[in-house]
């Protein structure tokens, strides 16, 4: 089926993802890019099990082809196969019977939301374990209890995928979400879905000011990955980048968590347009909570990297949970998260530094057909006049040391507005995008 922008195709698309026991690494990861590469055009990159990233390291690959929990009468009580949170992520392989006093240390229920399965992960330190709700873990019965869990742990990759839109630039937007979370769906299949649908609104742009990086890949480890690997890169090109994550649920606006440094061309966009009207919520940035940007904005990095959400910012009882479903997600958030979004980056490609090339005076506009060159007030020039004056604007302050933000903040106007006048000043080469300052100090 060929990439739809419906309701039904990201049902369906939610549907076929949404049962894949994925994790960190592995098979299920990997099943996960192969669905996603049918309507993006992916490029896999691997880091081998065992390298070094930082003061982390890739692990060894999870491959888990059973799990589950017999009860004293054979009934099972947890079943990978029923539920894939039902098994901690990243189980050592165990076949042992115990008592259930002796399970207990095994098993993991949330007594604040009894009917929920928790999802727990033990990535970095071999443990085995089972998740349940809690309802059910008071009604386990005393006795002999066998526990079954069919995993190995086997040298492999780091896998992470990534697609590039090229602009007419290199100064690049990295949009990025992970996709390692196995049978939750605001965290975290909103996040790709919600990537794949701004995929294909940027590629239909008839021009893009700016190349655009989508990328997905594991939480944290992959973000470090990314950055072991892409660090030199982004130095040189990194405009911006955004996190999502949890875009969908109830909420109805957009919470943009900003960059460590909040100095970014983005950070400066989302207040600008704030201050125009436009609808959603800025946080600052802090370590103590969030996803991947913690690892972009890290000291060592400092790159300008935001995160998007409709709901994580502020928190939800289903997180991480086997209610975070899609009843709870609903299909319809995504889409409209894909649109506001696209709106926030149609309002970053008119956001840059330019310098006017023609800075002695100001360049004839009559001979290129931006100025009448008949002195009459008419209605037409009446019409004409804002564009001219964006024209005015954008000639006089495009020195290279003001953005056409500060530019449009000088008109008490929205960038937004200025477009059609940035946009016939390329055509006639008088102006030239530079890059942000950030990039030229770096």
């Amino acid at each position: 089926m060929p990439y739809q922008e419906t309701e039904a195709f990201y049902s369906d698309l939610y549907d076929e993802l949404f049962p894949i026991l994925r994790s960190i690494t592995g098979p299920g990861l990997r099943q996960s890019y192969d669905i996603f590469a049918r309507y993006l055009p992916l490029e896999r990159l691997s880091i081998p099990s065992g390298t070094a990233l930082f003061d982390w390291q890739v692990p060894q690959e999870w491959h888990c082809d059973e799990a589950y929990l017999l009860g004293p009468d054979g009934e099972r009580v947890a079943d990978m196969h029923r539920l894939n949170l039902e098994v901690v992520n990243y189980s050592e392989p165990v076949d042992i019977t115990l008592s259930l006093e002796e399970l207990q240390a095994h098993l993991y229920s949330l007594p604040e939301l009894p009917e929920a399965v928790p999802y727990v992960t033990s990535y970095y330190k071999k443990r085995w374990g089972f998740c349940m709700s809690h309802s059910r873990r008071e009604q386990l019965k005393p006795g002999q209890y066998r526990a079954v869990i069919k995993s190995r742990f086997v040298d492999g990759h780091l896998d992470i995928a990534q697609a590039v839109l090229d602009g007419q630039s290199k100064q690049e937007v990295l949009l990025s979400s992970y996709l390692c979370h196995p049978s939750m769906a605001n965290n975290e299949l909103s996040g790709p879905l919600v990537l794949l649908g701004l995929y294909h609104r940027i590629k239909q742009w008839p021009n893009r000011r700016y190349t655009y990086r989508f990328m997905l890949h594991p939480e944290t480890i992959g973000s470090l990955g990314v950055l072991h690997l892409l660090q030199d890169h982004f130095r040189q090109h990194l405009v911006s980048g955004l996190v999502l994550n949890c875009l969908g649920g109830d909420p109805q606006e957009l919470v943009f968590k900003h960059s460590r440094n909040d100095n970014g061309l983005l950070d400066k966009l989302l207040y600008h347009l704030s201050e125009q009207g436009h609808s959603h919520s800025n946080i600052p940035f802090s370590p103590l909570g969030g996803s991947d940007e913690r690892q972009y904005n890290a000291p060592g990095f400092q790159f300008p990297v935001c995160c998007v959400s409709r709901s994580f910012h502020t928190g939800y009882k289903e997180y991480h949970t086997s209610l975070d479903n899609k009843d709870y997600m609903g299909i319809k958030p995504l889409l409209d998260s894909i649109d506001k979004l696209e709106k926030i980056f149609l309002a970053f490609e008119q956001s840059a530094r330019f310098e006017n090339t023609h800075p002695y005076g100001e360049p004839n506009l009559g001979n290129r057909g931006l100025y009448p060159t008949l002195s009459f007030f008419s209605e037409e020039r009446t019409r004409q006049l804002d564009e001219l004056n964006h024209i005015k604007m954008l000639l006089c302050y495009s020195d290279g040391e003001h953005d056409t933000i500060d530019i449009a903040e000088k008109y008490n106007q929205s960038v937004t507005e200025f477009a059609g006048a940035i946009n016939k000043l390329e055509a006639h080469a008088l102006l030239k995008m530079l890059p942000p300052k950030s990039q030229l100090e770096a």
